[in-house]
């Protein structure tokens, strides 16, 4: 389960300065307009490309459920790249990124100190070293164990160590047992 990649996912969307096209005909007409051709536009939602002349035209609404759930994803990664990437831009220069999450978190302290693994609700805003860290990874195809190695190195510096002043044997958090995990920026 890719829980990382879904939340920067999900962020990139609520960044969209207009809504997607919602009928099928637009949603076919917006991929045509990026893939080029109807062969190209088949090849990536699975179906045949007389389907893709056919929505395209009309003459067929309403694809079986599977199918218009590709098309829709099809269109949402393409839909404003530049907002996209001007917001992950501001991220990570300036603004950083907020994680909102609950999760199990474990980590190794020194002797004496308890080092039991258990569920947290946070939400912290990480500096934009970390955004760019994540976005670099994400673009680089990291699996979702490196980006969350990320967040948490974020969370131990910025929440667990309060920026050095605090819990400095702390030497490794680890961010288990999701149970949700948002972004924003």
């Amino acid at each position: 389960m890719a829980e990382i990649e879904d939340a920067v996912e999900r962020a990139d969307r609520e960044s969209f300065t207009r809504q997607p096209p919602k009928t099928l005909k637009s949603q076919i007409g917006y991929l045509l307009k990026q893939l080029k051709t109807t062969r190209a536009v088949a090849e990536e939602i699975g179906v045949s490309q007389r389907s893709v002349e056919r929505y395209r035209k009309g003459e067929r609404k309403h694809p079986p459920r599977a199918i218009a759930e590709r098309i829709d994803e099809a269109v949402r990664q393409r839909w404003q790249p530049q907002v996209r990437k001007r917001r992950q831009r501001q991220a990570a220069t300036t603004g950083g990124i907020t994680v909102e999450t609950r999760a199990r978190f474990g980590y190794t302290a020194p002797i004496g100190t308890t080092d039991d693994g258990r569920f947290r609700r946070l939400t912290v805003h990480l500096p934009p070293a970390y955004a760019q860290r994540l976005f670099d990874a994400r673009n680089t195809g990291a699996s979702d164990q490196e980006m969350r190695q990320i967040i948490a190195e974020g969370l131990k510096d910025v929440y667990f160590q309060d920026g050095g002043t605090r819990a400095t044997g702390l030497t490794d958090v680890t961010l288990n047992d999701i149970d949700y995990l948002d972004l924003d920026y």
